[in-house]
């Protein structure tokens, strides 16, 4: 249960964006990568120090993100750092070939698993997506070199306009290629992110219910990221009545995003920072900044979410409020429970 008072509040999971360089161009991209790392993002000693503020404060799972991690030189340097601190580390590369010898790095610097994106189960899709031809063919590369190493991945699906009626697909293509999990990422407008991009609300509900059937009878979990009403229709498909554990929005609810340049963000898709690294100290940004005093309390949400009685344990997509009507504490636009 998440508690009022914010001495008792810690991140289980910190995204750190460790560069924007990337050689992707992406549709949906949060970040709005761009070829070459932004002279402004942390050095390694400042990287560093972040990891020694997170780790006085808590031992969360840590994603190294992006951009694509890769395209930093220190990159494994920070990983086992960071898993020396006794976090459990996740990376997410993309757009890299990946090769034997950085799986050895991998494996070498402590991390416990890759998340790898796929966005459609054929090439046509996924490229057209990823606005690079061949990135089907190296993200089924990627999956077979992770199996040949023995090496957990995780598979990640944005889904937009241009996949959500093939996600069946999406998901046995993900079982068939060994992936550990499926996550279902549900777009929020934000960077290169276009609104003309989401389903519809309606079309928002039947994916996620398509979603949850899926999950029933997966052979690997399903996850679902950005779509704080999976919550409430789990509980409604299964008759079980939800806990206070159970996950909805998690910005700032056990979550945080720690940008390139060390901002401290609830989500990487809600871009009102709460503070830097540089200047405060990443604890009293996360326990006391008045952005995560508020996504963590339930009773300030407007409209039909400050009425719905599923608000504690769904509480509506915060970016997605913020991106349609410049409020954070506005109710989701795209959930259609009455």
């Amino acid at each position: 249960m998440l508690s009022n008072n914010p001495q008792n509040s810690a991140p289980r999971v910190v995204v750190w964006e460790s560069t924007r360089a990337c050689t992707y161009a992406c549709a949906h991209c949060r970040a709005t990568a761009q070829n070459q790392p932004d002279p402004h993002q942390l050095t390694t000693q400042e990287a560093l120090h972040m990891i020694d503020q997170i780790a006085a404060f808590c031992k969360p799972i840590f994603i190294i993100s992006g951009g694509d991690p890769l395209q930093r030189r220190d990159v494994f340097e920070v990983a086992a750092y960071a898993s020396g601190q006794g976090f459990h580390v996740v990376m997410s590369p993309s757009g890299s070939d990946l090769s034997q010898n950085t799986f050895e790095k991998i494996k070498q610097s402590g991390i416990k698993m890759i998340s790898l994106s796929l966005d459609g189960a054929t090439p046509n899709i996924h490229d057209g997506f990823r606005n690079i031809s061949g990135a089907f063919d190296l993200a089924i590369k990627n999956m077979a070199l992770a199996n040949i190493n023995h090496f957990p991945f995780r598979i990640n699906t944005t889904i937009t306009q241009h996949n959500y009626k093939t996600i069946e697909a999406i998901h046995k293509l993900s079982v068939k290629k060994g992936a550990t999990e499926w996550d279902a990422f549900m777009l929020v407008p934000t960077g290169r992110g276009k609104i003309d991009m989401e389903i519809t609300p309606q079309q928002y509900e039947e994916t996620l219910q398509i979603i949850h059937q899926l999950s029933e009878t997966s052979p690997i979990p399903v996850k679902v990221t950005c779509a704080p009403q999976y919550t409430r229709i789990a509980a409604q498909q299964t008759k079980k009545t939800p806990t206070k554990n159970s996950k909805g929005c998690m910005a700032g609810r056990g979550f945080c995003f720690i940008s390139h340049i060390g901002e401290v963000f609830g989500c990487g898709f809600l871009p009102l920072c709460a503070g830097s690294i540089r200047q405060q100290n990443f604890k009293e940004i996360y326990q006391h900044a008045s952005l995560f005093v508020e996504l963590r309390n339930h009773h300030l949400l407007k409209g039909k979410c400050g009425k719905c009685s599923y608000n504690s344990i769904c509480g509506g997509c915060r970016a997605r409020a913020f991106s349609t009507k410049q409020d954070y504490l506005e109710e989701e636009p795209y959930c259609v429970f009455k």
